[in-house]
């Protein structure tokens, strides 16, 4: 197979913070062509987790989305802080402070991008189940996060009726329920 891959000739930050950072990259083709600007958007590593508790109810998020000015059903997770020690660390943490609960078992479900020609980050999913509630949500500042909990026919009926937008949780969910052998292809 023929290599595809870009060098970087020079790379330029044009925004830095916390949760975004643009920069400006100058590449060059295999075949000596040169690309200016390509703008790649900088995002911490997500996990994300299709949760079932110990019934067998899927738990569910409902909270206001600036960007699309609109409140929909997701499913938990987050960005991985510095502070994590692994990636399953930071879903149990996500898991934990949004939800208030904890879960007897976590599988690794793969990663997948949300635009690999722009973003440079991964969302890592997993499966978490045997949740139990053991305190209260832990939000941060901006999160207004109700918790919906659902039987798996109605999940899958929310994705029949596109309930849920937010296309990396679609992914995870698909996967999740691949794993649990409620969706076969």
């Amino acid at each position: 197979m023929k290599d595809l891959s870009w060098r970087t000739l020079s790379s330029e930050y044009l925004f830095k913070d916390t949760w975004f950072t643009i920069r400006k990259d100058t590449c060059e083709t295999p075949d000596g062509k040169t690309v200016t600007p390509y703008y790649v958007y900088e995002f911490p590593t997500w996990v994300t987790a299709l949760a079932l508790t110990e019934d067998g109810q899927v738990i569910l998020e409902r909270q206001y989305r600036h960007a699309l000015q609109t409140t929909d059903y997701e499913i938990p997770g987050g960005c991985v802080d510095d502070t994590d020690p692994s990636l399953e660390a930071a879903i149990e943490r996500e898991l934990l402070e949004e939800t208030g609960y904890r879960f007897s078992k976590l599988e690794y479900l793969g990663k997948t991008s949300s635009n690999p020609s722009t973003n440079n980050n991964w969302m890592h999913m997993y499966l978490a189940t045997g949740g139990k509630r053991t305190q209260d949500q832990e939000l941060d500042h901006s999160e207004e996060i109700e918790i919906y909990l659902v039987p798996l026919g109605e999940l899958k009926q929310m994705l029949r009726e596109n309930r849920i937008v937010q296309s990396m949780h679609v992914t995870a969910i698909l996967y999740g329920l691949a794993r649990l052998g409620e969706l076969t292809y």
